[in-house]
């Protein structure tokens, strides 16, 4: 990330203040029009909005500096680094949280070497691809970085589980012109058709994944860190696969098996909204109940709070307020759960003229913000 250029944007004649207070605006206008949300038990105590809006931006202290101004108090940082080294310490990670404090700021999750990434660029590759002893080394040294997080008082380690990275298609136009990031399975070239980890059918998946988990999940529980996978972005159809991979963490079921791999309250998901609705018939109609499930189970460790248009194997990624789901609805589930940790829009479209999407990113925080006033002021 370019941060100068971040800094440059953000005090500009931009405006990415008057974009985040506009998302705001907009929000209060919809919340407006619309009767009050009529409770099906009247005598039951409404529960608190505890969900925060946070970010992934980056942590460098003129990023931290401005989203401090946005009040995007909550901050999952940067990777610290691809290997077990001086940055992974707990004086490298305690120097990271202890500078992110000194903007008023919160270090509530840190990634782990274990990226979305395409598995020929993947951090520990062979934690995947079942290789060892090579395998059982990168599980060391992830159990290490779990104890160092713990003592650095870092609350939660994100991870990702794929061979694939991010498949996409080309990109389609969407509101004003932007760029939709969009997937259309039958557009999408599988060629080769075999990734270089060769065909891995679901249960070769299965086994890798349990493996890891019953390696790291007990030292996550000792040492009270949460540790929270991304689902695979995008789901594919059951039995075909991609490239030889059949996806088992690109469906609500499969998700619902990870998370019962291990039962600990230290094992869940970076619930990726956006992503779990790619992997519906109709996001619009049935993503409010899968949040209940995890949301319920206390599954849910962070949200990436992300809209589309589509569906399984055909959707686009809209602006927050441009998609099938209804975002206040969901907003409504997350308080009716009592989920309490960070509302993060991962991904926004490009506008043109809109140097790495920063008022993109803009708009997306205040339509966050708003969205979790409107919910705390329906008591």
């Amino acid at each position: 990330m370019d941060r100068r250029k971040f800094v440059r944007v953000a005090g500009s004649g931009i405006a990415m203040g008057g974009l985040a207070e506009a998302a705001e605006a907009a929000v209060e206008a919809q919340v407006a029009a619309r009767p009050p949300r009529q409770s099906a038990d009247k005598k039951a105590t409404p529960r608190k909005a505890l969900m925060k809006v946070g970010t992934q931006h980056g942590d460098s202290n003129e990023i931290l500096r401005v989203l401090a101004g946005f009040g995007v108090n909550y901050i999952c940082s940067r990777l610290p680094s691809e290997r077990l080294d001086e940055h992974w310490s707990v004086e490298g990670l305690s120097r990271l949280r202890e500078r992110i404090e000194s903007f008023g700021l919160v270090l509530d999750v840190v990634p782990l070497p274990m990226s979305s990434n395409y598995i020929t660029k993947a951090e520990l590759p062979n934690i995947l691809l079942g290789k060892s002893p090579e395998r059982d080394r990168e599980i060391d040294d992830v159990c290490q970085m779990i104890r160092n997080a713990a003592r650095a008082r870092v609350p939660t380690l994100k991870y990702n589980l794929t061979f694939l990275g991010v498949p996409r298609t080309e990109s389609t136009k969407g509101r004003g012109g932007a760029e939709y990031s969009t997937f259309v399975y039958d557009k999408a070239k599988q060629d080769p058709p075999v990734t270089e980890a060769g065909p891995v059918n679901a249960d070769v998946y299965w086994e890798r994944i349990t493996y890891f988990l019953e390696r790291v999940v007990p030292v996550a529980e000792e040492y009270k860190v949460r540790l929270a996978c991304h689902p695979q972005d995008p789901g594919m159809p059951r039995g075909r696969g991609f490239r030889g991979v059949e996806t088992v963490l690109g469906s609500v079921d499969g998700l619902k098996r990870f998370v019962s791999i291990k039962e600990s309250a230290y094992h869940g998901l970076n619930f990726c909204q956006g992503t779990v609705s790619e992997m519906l018939q109709n996001p619009g109609r049935e993503i409010f109940d899968v949040i209940r499930y995890f949301g319920s189970r206390g599954k849910i460790f962070n949200v990436h709070f992300r809209n589309i248009r589509g569906g399984f194997l055909n959707f686009q990624e809209t602006f927050i307020d441009d998609g099938d789901v209804d975002m206040l609805k969901a907003m409504r589930v997350y308080k009716e759960v009592g989920f309490d940790g960070m509302m993060m829009p991962d991904h926004v479209p490009k506008i043109q003229g809109d140097t790495n999407s920063y008022q993109g990113f803009a708009f997306a925080f205040g339509y966050i913000k708003a969205l979790i006033a409107a919910v705390a002021a329906e008591g």
